[in-house]
């Protein structure tokens, strides 16, 4: 990466270009949300979410307070018993917290696997119509990885194709599974792609499919992405067939820029992205609704060998915090925290065991805020 200082050159995880002043995701089409200002205060809801959640839920607490940023939490737990009008342990106190506040933060959350009821995320995603997922990857100076020139965003189509939760047994032994693929959504997010890439300087869209076997709904993906681009003709558009995008991605990925997918493809290149960053510790994620619905995550798991131990790292859902601010346009109260993160991270004297140091999340927490300027 070629401008500036280290931590200048990170500037923001989202946006491209430190001189230029923006938010980490731009508000919705239309948002209507009232943003917040340094002077008044704003209700987020917070999910501390399972695992190690809570205590990395109660490190950004902590360091957002020591930065004075004008949050108010509204904490929400997640029901004990499925509830029926969602199939899910999510409830509808919970999405109504959501709702309200229209702007949030998630800790990681457990779903049991082969239980037979929704997903957390899935029922966050899909209630809500949280329909893009956006994910910066950007090499974070100090803390060395194969690659030192990853700098791109994915971005996900959050509420369909093969995460649209229709499958049914045919016969026994034979189960059947609809990937589900709209113009609408397709275009929702193609369209949010292009404009984001438009509002921070990005220069390329890159749109992954598999449309040389899925011929109809990939077809119709892709084909949406064609009829957004022509909106835009001073980004470059160009089309990947999602295994080529990940033997691309491995081999050299500073040839990526804004990537834009469907749901599973999203899922996966997401985290292969996240990979070459440095994990998922490291990375932080935004879900994006309509009129400035936003709901930011740590899409990391819930670490259960790490509870009560001292040992997680706040880093993923610090930084998705410091999203959530540049949504609500707290730009300065928001930098100051990436800040100190990445100064934290750089100087490498107190941090967690998975970047490499000794530190528990407590001393790893009073070094960001000692970091605070």
């Amino acid at each position: 990466i070629m401008r500036g200082s280290a931590l200048k050159q990170l500037g923001s995880l989202i946006a491209r270009g430190a001189a230029k002043e923006s938010t980490a995701i731009p508000a919705a089409q239309g948002a209507v949300r009232a943003y917040a200002s340094a002077d008044k205060q704003i209700t987020a809801t917070l999910f501390p979410g399972d695992g190690i959640g809570p205590e990395i839920s109660e490190a950004v607490v902590t360091i957002f307070e020591a930065a004075k940023a004008p949050i108010q939490w509204e904490e929400q737990r997640i029901g004990k018993e499925v509830d029926p009008e969602t199939n899910s342990f999510i409830t509808r106190a919970n999405l109504d917290s959501v709702l309200k506040n229209r702007i949030g933060l998630k800790g990681p959350m457990a779903t049991p696997i082969g239980k037979g009821f929704r997903s957390l995320n899935l029922t966050l995603r899909k209630e809500l119509q949280l329909y893009a997922n956006v994910r910066p990857c950007l090499s974070i100076p100090g803390y060395k990885t194969r690659y030192d020139d990853v700098d791109l965003v994915t971005v996900r189509e959050n509420t369909e194709g093969e995460y649209s939760g229709l499958e049914h047994e045919v016969v026994p032994g034979v189960v059947e599974a609809l990937k589900v693929i709209t113009a609408t959504a397709s275009t929702r997010v193609a369209e949010f792609a292009f404009k984001y890439a438009s509002e921070h300087g990005r220069k390329k869209v890159t749109s992954v499919h598999k449309a040389n076997i899925m011929k109809l709904a990939d077809g119709l993906f892709i084909r949406c992405c064609r009829e957004v681009a022509e909106k835009y003709p001073d980004i470059v558009y160009e089309e990947m067939i999602v295994d080529n995008t990940c033997m691309q991605l491995v081999s050299d990925p500073s040839q990526f820029d804004v990537m834009v997918m469907p749901n599973l493809y999203g899922d996966i290149i997401s985290d292969l992205s996240a990979g070459l960053i440095g994990g998922l510790g490291l990375t932080p994620s935004g879900n994006i609704g309509a009129n400035g619905l936003a709901l930011m995550e740590a899409v990391h798991g819930t670490a259960p060998n790490l509870v009560g131990k001292n040992l997680a790292n706040p880093t993923a859902l610090l930084l998705s915090g410091v999203m959530m601010l540049k949504h609500l346009n707290l730009n300065e109260v928001a930098n100051k925290i990436e800040d100190a993160t990445l100064s934290t991270i750089a100087e490498g004297k107190y941090v967690t065991q998975d970047l490499g140091g000794n530190a528990g999340t407590s001393d790893f927490t009073k070094a960001i805020i000692g970091h605070l300027r």
